[in-house]
């Protein structure tokens, strides 16, 4: 009896060790689970959009497309719509945005300013991926040249634009107004292109300015501008607004969203977005066609890289 016990003592021991490393192994083996897996990918891509147009059409013509990469890519894509054209450069280094539609000239300040890289744009049904700016005045205004100006009303869009900016700086300059401040009576930023465009109309502003696109869809919809406004100079064409992210963006995502943008117009759905969009595909954009805006700027004495591009 007395070895009975004194057996059953020692198999109850190695069976209470066995159990131990059991569980102490067991705790080990799941130990890497509880803890946070380096991530490879990120689960929402912020994109920023520039208030081309008010923030409901906006949100209308991009809203789509975000969905439709975001079903392709596998990753949310987070639209933020920004109340001025600088924002875009602000929010990107405050680490707020992975990536922004720009316009021509805050594509060519990103390209100085930030470590970002050009993935593609729309291309229109006339094959056109580019736009040009314009300035304008009222039929009746009696204006047709810069010594016409003096003393009147002039509506930028924004310091952060290429039609809304650099065109009027670059006719002042042509013009020989050396101090458009002092030349005309008052200048103002409206923030968006369709608001310079109406402001002149409506004639709360006797000039302004703004980029040809918008121009020509609010002419479509509004008789009076084709009848009532008279252009007065052109800017050289520059990228349509494309889509630039930040280097810092998990290379597999950016190869996947670029491919799954110049592969829409072979999709089904892809193409009734891009109906929708109002363009027929989207083309590569590359650094160096952002090359007109930075001669533009050159011509004028600006740089970029040192640019502050806040409004007064």
């Amino acid at each position: 009896m007395k070895d009975f016990f004194s057996n059953f003592n020692k198999l109850f021991f190695l069976i209470c060790i066995s159990l131990f490393v059991f569980f102490l192994f067991g705790c080990e083996k799941q130990e890497p689970e509880k803890s946070p897996k380096p991530r490879s990918y990120q689960q929402t891509i912020r994109i920023g959009l520039i208030p081309e147009q008010n923030l409901f059409a906006q949100k209308k013509r991009y809203e789509p497309l975000a969905q439709y990469l975001s079903d392709k890519i596998g990753v949310n894509i987070e639209l933020k719509i920004l109340s001025r054209y600088g924002n875009i450069i602000d929010n990107f280094l405050n680490k707020e945005l992975d990536g922004a539609f720009f316009g021509s000239f805050t594509g060519a300040l990103a390209c100085k300013k930030l470590n970002v890289e050009p993935l593609a744009r729309p291309e229109n049904s006339d094959a056109k991926s580019t736009y040009y700016g314009l300035i304008f005045t009222r039929i009746d205004s009696g204006i047709l040249s810069g010594a016409d100006m003096k003393g009147k009303r002039f509506a930028f869009v924004d310091r952060a634009t290429t039609a809304g900016w650099l065109l009027p700086l670059h006719y002042f300059q042509e013009q020989g107004i050396t101090d458009h401040a002092q030349w005309f009576n008052e200048t103002y930023f409206t923030g968006t292109h369709e608001d310079a465009i109406r402001d002149v109309l409506n004639k709360k502003a006797d000039i302004g300015a703004a980029k040809n696109t918008v121009f020509d869809r609010m002419k479509n919809e509004n008789p009076r501008i084709e009848k009532e406004l008279r252009i007065l100079a052109l800017s050289p064409e520059v990228p349509a607004n494309s889509l630039l992210v930040s280097k810092d963006l998990n290379n597999n995502l950016i190869v996947r969203l670029k491919e799954a943008l110049l592969d829409m117009d072979m999709d089904i759905k892809g193409r009734d977005i891009l109906k929708k969009f109002g363009a027929s595909r989207f083309i590569e954009t590359k650094m160096q066609d952002y090359r007109p805006v930075f001669d533009y700027a050159d011509h004028i004495g600006l740089d970029l890289a040192a640019y502050d591009y806040l409004n007064n």
